[in-house]
């Protein structure tokens, strides 16, 4: 989609009608291309998956959008659909089919999994998974040789989206859950979410400054942990961005 605009996520609070038209024409797009949208972002997976259905069962939204879409030359029909990566891997390619493709199992490594609310919320619209008990993402790393184990507190939020306006709760949010991470002996997060890998690993080093506490859990997105679980080299991931140095076990 060449000419894609923001989803419209961050403009919600502001204006609601202008959100639904910036997904719509998105989906408008992918309509025009005939092919359904894989998005990487939990925030963009909830807003256009959302939007797309509030304008396929709402004949009044619909209309609405569309007379403002008609002056772009567009109109949406609702024949695409909107899922996640981590919702094609589990329920479209299905576990088996990563585990045989494993080269380079984590054998022994003991991870945890952190969602991120847009993935699994609102349930009514998001509703792959169980936003209480979700299973997708542990479904995914198991399949690569790690341990996922359970922690408090696994489905709360990290706190990231309010970041700009308020510290204070973001930092304590994500403090919280990685005590209850370290209690466990994990060797790394796993995360699904941009802004939660943001939260957990470059926000890491100023929460232990800010609570005087020591926690040097490396930070890792599935798609990393899963390339080097299929042979991909760490050298071509950039782990020297990571702010939390990944260990040396990981990478071996």
């Amino acid at each position: 989609m060449p000419d894609f605009n923001c989803c419209g996520l961050p403009v919600d609070p502001i204006s609601h009608e202008m959100m639904l038209v910036l997904a719509a024409r998105n989906l408008c797009l992918a309509e025009q291309e005939e092919l359904s949208i894989m998005t990487l972002c939990p925030g963009c997976n909830g807003t256009l998956h959302k939007v797309n259905r509030i304008l396929k069962e709402n004949d009044r939204v619909r209309e609405k959008v569309n007379s403002f879409l008609k002056e772009d030359g567009m109109e949406f029909r609702g024949n695409i659909e909107v899922k996640h990566l981590i919702q094609v891997l589990g329920d479209v390619v299905g576990p088996e089919r990563i585990k045989e493709k494993i080269v380079n199992p984590f054998n022994g490594l003991k991870v945890t999994e952190h969602y991120g609310c847009h993935i699994l919320r609102p349930a009514e619209y998001m509703s792959f998974d169980s936003s209480e008990n979700p299973t997708v993402l542990r479904r995914l790393i198991e399949p690569t040789g790690a341990e996922c184990l359970d922690y408090v507190n696994k489905t709360e939020c990290c706190g990231y989206p309010i970041i700009a306006i308020n510290e204070n709760i973001p930092f304590q949010l994500a403090r919280d859950k990685l005590k209850h991470i370290k209690e466990t002996g994990a060797e790394a997060l796993i995360t699904i979410c941009p802004s939660c890998y943001l939260a957990f690993d470059i926000n890491q080093s100023r929460i232990e400054k800010l609570f005087n506490e020591k926690f040097g859990i490396p930070v890792l997105h599935y798609p990393e942990l899963l390339a080097l679980a299929l042979g991909i080299k760490s050298d071509e991931l950039a782990f020297k961005d990571h702010r939390v140095k990944i260990s040396k076990n990981i990478e071996r």
